[in-house]
């Protein structure tokens, strides 16, 4: 039975993805921490900040952990905000993690990726497994070392560290956490509780997407796929759509026709206009059979239904 640590376990990835771990392997099982434990004690979480080598050790040795989900990081906006730190908290946390692990024994750890690796210069549409990686952001760039620093410690020390480059992600269980696709969240509860939403990218700007029952599938699949299915040891590509705001605008006013929308662009659309369109991911389907379930209508009326359950649904 696996003894799991998770990092960042109260982001929009990490409280789904402890539940979905302590429902598949006993709460007792997984030990979710973040920085700030959850005030009102309803999400049970350890205090830990992954800057604190000798903390991550203590933890992994009292609780006897032999896998690790490294969630804690800033995202793509708030990064930009303080690069320096920025740089600190994702390489430099990542660097402990993967110390301590190799220190205590552990042998498997997860540490995800993202579109942000890309940057303009990447193939913009059906973006290849390994393409020009330039990217413009702080986060994109730790993001993109930390694939490397996976790679590294995998060939010299044998840690089987395994990786996922994901797309904007999209959950009604939490808010988002300060990335340049959260317009795709913030966008559903602008569109139910106040019928209006002001959108900081412009409406032709198409991003890779993906809903979060998809996302967590797909790390739990490749967490437990054999490692000899596992050939790319930096990240995996991973895709499930592309939209626009205007085209997910367009399929929540199916639902909630009094809807309206606009535009006011901030530095958040520079970001997102250095990234790809859409992925090419055959590298994770032929490796361990991924394969989505969830299109934008079938997302938008999920969403739809979880935040506002007496919408009219089609």
């Amino acid at each position: 039975m696996p003894r799991i640590l998770v990092t960042g376990a109260a982001g929009q990835l990490g409280t789904v993805l402890v539940t979905k771990l302590r429902e598949r392997y006993g709460d007792d099982n997984v030990v979710a921490t973040d920085l700030k434990p959850s005030e009102d004690g309803s999400f049970p979480l350890l205090s830990l900040n992954v800057l604190e080598y000798d903390d991550i050790k203590a933890i992994i040795q009292k609780h006897q952990i032999n896998e690790i989900y490294h969630l804690a990081a800033i995202l793509s906006a708030k990064g930009e905000k303080n690069p320096r730190f920025t740089w600190k908290v994702n390489l430099d946390g990542f660097i402990n993690i993967l110390e301590a692990a190799k220190e205590c024994g552990v042998k498997k750890i997860f540490n995800p990726s993202s579109i942000a690796v890309f940057g303009p210069l990447t193939q913009k549409e059906n973006t290849p497994q390994y393409p020009i990686m330039i990217p413009e952001t702080i986060y994109g760039m730790s993001k993109e070392a930390g694939e490397q620093w996976s790679n590294y410690y995998h060939k010299n020390f044998g840690l089987d560290i395994r990786s996922l480059r994901y797309p904007g992600l999209i959950g009604y269980d939490s808010l988002p956490g300060g990335g340049t696709t959260d317009y795709a969240v913030e966008i559903f509860h602008a569109a139910i509780k106040e019928k209006q939403y002001t959108c900081f990218l412009n409406p032709d700007t198409i991003l890779p997407m993906m809903y979060m029952p998809d996302a967590i599938r797909a790390t739990l699949e490749l967490m437990e796929a054999p490692a000899e299915n596992i050939r790319v040891r930096t990240s995996y590509n991973i895709a499930a759509m592309s939209f626009s705001p205007w085209e997910i605008y367009q399929e929540i006013k199916k639902y909630i026709p009094e809807f309206t929308i606009n535009y006011k662009p901030d530095f958040r659309e520079k970001i997102a206009r250095s990234w790809v369109e859409s992925i090419d991911d055959t590298s994770a389907r032929n490796d361990w059979n991924w394969k989505e379930e969830y299109n934008l209508s079938k997302m938008v009326e999920e969403m739809i239904f979880h935040l506002s359950p007496s919408a009219k649904l089609r």
